[in-house]
C-alpha cells in the first residue's frame, strides 16, 4: 500500500505541474469575440507601443512560444498568433515582456542567457549517461552498479531542474512585472478577466520548471527499462 502511495506522490510531484500548466492554458483558449484582436496583433501593437524597433513577430511550432534573444523575434504558436482568447493574449504579452526586458538590457534578462544553456547541457548529460553508462563502465573498467547509475542520472536531472528554477525570476518578471501591468492598465481586457489572466501568466512562468520535472520522469522511465 505504501509503495502505491509513493508512486502516486511521485507522479503528482513530477507530472502535476506540467498537467496543470497545460490544463490552464487550454482552459482559457476559447475564442472571445469581445476581445479587440488576436495574440499576434497584440504582440505587434505592444512592440510598436514600447518602441522595440528591432523586434518582430512570427509564428513557430505549436507549444514553442518564446522570445528569440539572438534574432530579436517573438515567436508564437499558431493558436496564440491567430487566437482571440485569454490564453492567446496572456501568452503573447508574456513573450513581449521578455522582449522588453532584453531590449532594455535589464539585469534580470541575463538569467536565461546565463543558466538556460547549462540546463540544456545537464539534460543532455543525463540522457547520455543513461544510454552510455554500461559502455563507459567497460571502457574504464568500472564495475557496473545500478545504484551508482541511478544516482548519477538522478543528480543530473535534479541539477537541470535547479537551473530552471534559477531562471524562474525572469519568467516571473515577464508575467507579473511586464505582462500583467500592461494588460491591467491598458484597455485590452475586461477587468473581470484579470484573475483568469493571472492564472494563465503564472502557468507561463512555470512552463520551464514543469517541463524540466517532466523530463526527469522520462529519464526515470528509461532507466526502469
Amino acid at each position: 500500500m505504501l509503495w502505491i502511495l509513493g508512486i502516486l506522490l511521485f507522479l503528482v510531484l513530477f507530472c502535476g505541474p506540467h498537467l496543470w500548466v497545460k490544463f490552464t492554458l487550454q482552459r482559457y483558449a476559447k475564442k472571445r469575440d469581445d476581445l479587440p484582436g488576436s495574440g499576434g496583433e497584440l504582440a505587434e501593437h505592444l512592440i510598436r507601443r514600447f518602441e522595440l524597433h528591432e523586434v518582430s513577430v512570427e509564428t513557430t511550432q505549436e507549444g514553442q512560444d518564446h522570445f528569440d534573444i539572438q534574432q530579436h523575434k517573438v515567436r508564437l504558436s499558431p493558436s496564440v498568433f491567430n487566437g482571440q482568447s485569454l490564453t492567446a493574449v496572456a501568452v503573447a504579452s508574456h513573450e513581449v515582456g521578455h522582449a522588453i526586458a532584453h531590449e532594455r538590457q535589464e539585469g534580470i534578462a541575463r538569467l536565461r542567457m546565463r543558466y538556460l544553456p547549462k540546463a540544456v547541457f545537464l539534460q543532455r548529460l543525463a540522457a547520455g549517461l543513461l544510454i552510455g553508462w554500461p559502455l563507459l563502465s567497460i571502457l574504464l573498467h568500472i564495475p557496473y552498479a545500478v545504484v551508482i547509475h541511478a544516482l548519477v542520472v538522478g543528480i543530473s536531472g535534479l541539477l537541470a531542474v535547479f537551473v530552471q528554477l534559477a531562471i524562474l525570476p525572469e519568467e516571473w518578471d515577464a508575467s507579473f512585472h511586464k505582462a500583467l501591468p500592461i494588460l491591467a492598465e491598458g484597455d485590452y481586457l475586461p477587468k473581470e478577466d484579470l484573475p483568469k489572466v493571472k492564472r494563465i501568466l503564472f502557468a507561463c512562468a512555470m512552463t520551464y520548471v514543469s517541463a524540466a520535472l517532466l523530463k526527469m520522469l522520462f529519464v526515470w522511465r528509461w532507466f526502469k527499462r
